[in-house]
């Protein structure tokens, strides 16, 4: 999943731990990653929280994409900061896996993630729902 994956990578995300239920992922806060108070924006911290996520459920599930997804910030992460996101998952079945993921900056914690992810088919995958062409009606 990882060689495949270039939105981490270009984000600057490093796994460094994806087995058994478990992953490990790091991002330094840069400069560029700040928003107009000076803190780190969200959607880095979020993107952080996401990778670590992903590879924890699917390191015990084939072929599973995010469903939902809630994260709470806890604190800010200023320029300089080395974050870690540590997932763990809490609870899989044969159609579902949830995550936990605490983002930390050495002792602090940032952020708070909890993620639900289903099991994938596929492009062109048929799961037996119905559309609607809604602007018909």
């Amino acid at each position: 999943m990882l060689a495949a994956d270039h939105a981490g990578a270009r984000l600057g995300i490093v796994v460094t731990q994806a087995a058994q239920g478990a992953a490990v992922a790091q991002l330094v806060v840069t400069e560029h990653m700040t928003n107009g108070i000076g803190v780190a924006q969200g959607g880095f911290v979020f993107a952080l929280a996401d990778q670590a996520f992903a590879c924890a459920a699917n390191s015990v599930a084939q072929r599973v994409a995010t469903a939902d997804a809630s994260i709470s910030f806890v604190a800010p992460a200023h320029p300089g900061d080395e974050l870690e996101a540590v997932a763990t998952v809490s609870y899989s079945d044969q159609k579902r896996v949830v995550v936990d993921v605490v983002v930390r900056s050495e002792d602090r914690v940032v952020a708070l993630f909890k993620g639900t992810a289903r099991r994938f088919r596929g492009p062109g995958a048929h799961n037996g729902s119905t559309r609607r062409n809604v602007s018909a009606m």
